[in-house]
């Protein structure tokens, strides 16, 4: 069975989608949000909450290299989640970190906006154009959110197997598509796509273990990784021995290469 992601945006009922289907199909269901609360030092309110995307930005600039330091350790705590099989995940942009990884169905969830302005009427007790205003700017912060941090843009069709639109088809209706689909022999994983996936899981956690050596270039084929940088060349020993430190407890030492270059 593949890996599903639903790309949402605020209040179009892809939560309920989500959730009902990884019921349906036994699947553990998890979020952007619990996906944030794992993250340490970026589990901040601005981040976090829906209407806090427009803050988000400014958040990153007080960490140095802050959105580098954000997709890495986002992507390692993704990939590792993912790496369990049998996951729903709803959220922004999960489905970007599984490129080149067979067993994924990529879905976008969309509603009709007006019946959104309803909900968020109810919700709020503002107007209509109130309410319609605030869901458009929603979601372009969204958008802009994504293509900030990954160079995604989430209402591209293209990048999803399936887009589908809550309204005349209900929540329940979708859910039947997607577990139908899902059992599609396109999306079932594979011996190689495991080991695609199990790669990319471990060459993300090095990478993020190895957050204070920015330029390092992580590579993993077959559990084997490779790291790849640059070092003074009278630190280099210092430099690969912090390196291997660091990244010990994840890999074997017969299974870690470490390539320093002097700087010229």
């Amino acid at each position: 069975m593949p890996i599903i992601t639903i790309s949402r945006g605020s209040y179009n009922r892809a939560k309920a989608v989500a959730e009902k289907l990884a019921h349906k199909l036994n699947y553990a269901c998890i979020s952007r949000d619990s996906i944030l609360a794992d993250l340490g030092e970026f589990h901040l309110p601005e981040i976090k909450l829906v209407r806090g995307l427009h803050d988000a930005f400014s958040v990153l600039e007080r960490f140095s290299n802050g959105k580098e330091r954000f997709t890495t350790a986002i992507r390692a705590a993704l990939l590792a989640r993912f790496c369990q099989d049998n996951v729903v995940y709803h959220g922004l942009a999960g489905h970007h970190f599984l490129d080149n990884v067979a067993h994924v169905l990529k879905v976008r969830v969309v509603a009709d906006l007006e019946d959104r302005v309803q909900e968020e009427r109810r919700r709020e007790g503002i107007g209509a154009n109130d309410a319609r205003y605030i869901l458009k700017k929603d979601d372009e912060e969204r958008r802009k959110w994504c293509l900030f941090l990954y160079g995604v843009d989430i209402w591209e069709p293209s990048i999803y197997h399936m887009v589908v639109k809550v309204g005349r088809l209900s929540v329940d209706d979708v859910v039947d598509m997607l577990a139908t689909a899902s059992r599609l022999a396109v999306f079932q994983a594979t011996a190689e796509s495991r080991r695609r996936l199990d790669d990319m899981a471990l060459a993300a956690s090095v990478q993020n273990a190895l957050f204070d050596f920015p330029n390092a270039v992580v590579t993993a084929v077959q559990g084997r990784v490779r790291i790849g940088l640059k070092a003074p060349e009278d630190q280099t020993d210092t430099i690969v021995t912090k390196v291997r430190a660091l990244v010990e407890p994840l890999v074997a030492t017969d299974a870690l290469q470490i390539d320093a270059e002097p700087y010229y």
